[in-house]
């Protein structure tokens, strides 16, 4: 419930408060965000199997996205687009997390009924 209230607590701060990311910051964004958006559906897997553990999250979490962040910014540096290797690993992850979730769920509501 706590996790319901904070994502639309994070929704309502993002459509209230518009804040536009600069243009060259945008690839360190979006890796940032596909890597934290993919620790969370991790971290709700985890959890619909009882083996979730909030450092593992936490530390994923921020490791993940400032790791995604700087790879991005080597690649800029290198003239390498690194960050389309990291969107399309992150992507991937993220493609199987929601997967694992789905199923998991539906096996829950068939055991409940």
């Amino acid at each position: 419930m706590i996790a319901l209230l904070g994502l639309i607590a994070g929704l309502l701060i993002g459509i209230l408060i518009p804040y536009h990311i600069p243009q060259e910051y945008s690839n360190y964004a979006a890796v940032a965000i596909l890597a934290a958006l993919d620790s969370v559906l991790g971290g709700y897997s985890a959890s619909l199997e009882g083996k979730f553990d909030i450092r593992i999250f936490l530390s994923g979490f921020f490791a993940n996205s400032f790791m995604a962040a700087i790879l991005a910014y080597i690649g800029d540096k290198l003239g390498i687009q690194i960050h389309l290797a990291a969107i399309f690993a992150f992507g991937n992850r993220i493609f199987l997390n929601f997967g694992n979730i789905r199923r998991k769920l539906i096996k829950i509501n068939e055991i409940s009924k």
